[in-house]
């Protein structure tokens, strides 16, 4: 089966440098991970692929579907091209940063699957968290206009409390 293309360089994960050569990256956790620099873009697709592979991220993420396993797109990715100290310094550091979150991942899946009513609470909690927020922005807001309109107000007129009068309150707060 042929290689997905996508973006500039016809693949997922993988950008082209102003100097011609390729730079591979994955996203993970909220974070962009740096894989290295490769002479060829099938190189770099092939080293987001060991990537995503260790993130078990779904197949249809790959840029090569025929990959069936971990030990294969690390077998088929090549390592990146380390120039010189620093290029291996911080290639060190970004195996470093998989690992952990890596690891975090793992943890994470454990956790959700050992606590799945932890899992429900955390929502509702975020969920009163917000309404407490969208409720105290109301509040703060309906209070400025309040003193606003009230010639006898006790705030200065440098009283910070005025900003909230524009305070954003969407629409599905009121």
């Amino acid at each position: 089966m042929p290689p997905r293309r996508r973006g500039a360089s016809g693949f997922r994960g993988v950008r082209v440098r102003p100097s011609g050569r390729f730079y591979a990256e994955i996203r993970a956790g909220g974070f962009r991970l740096t894989l290295g620099t490769y002479n060829t873009p099938e190189l770099a697709a092939r080293a987001y692929d060991a990537a995503a592979w260790r993130f078990r991220r779904p197949r249809h993420d790959m840029n090569f579907p025929d990959v069936e396993s971990l030990e294969e797109a690390e077998f088929l990715a090549p390592p990146p091209c380390l120039v010189d100290d620093e290029d291996r310094r911080r290639h060190r550091q970004v195996q470093r940063r998989i690992a952990i979150a890596e690891h975090d991942e793992q943890l994470m899946r454990q956790w959700r699957a050992q606590f799945p009513n932890d899992v429900d609470n955390t929502d509702a909690f975020f969920a009163d968290l917000r309404a407490q927020r969208r409720s105290n922005r109301r509040h703060r807001r309906a209070v400025a206009e309040f003193e606003l309109e009230n010639p006898n107000t006790t705030w200065t007129e440098n009283d910070p409390r005025w900003d909230d009068i524009w305070t954003e309150t969407t629409s599905d707060d009121e």
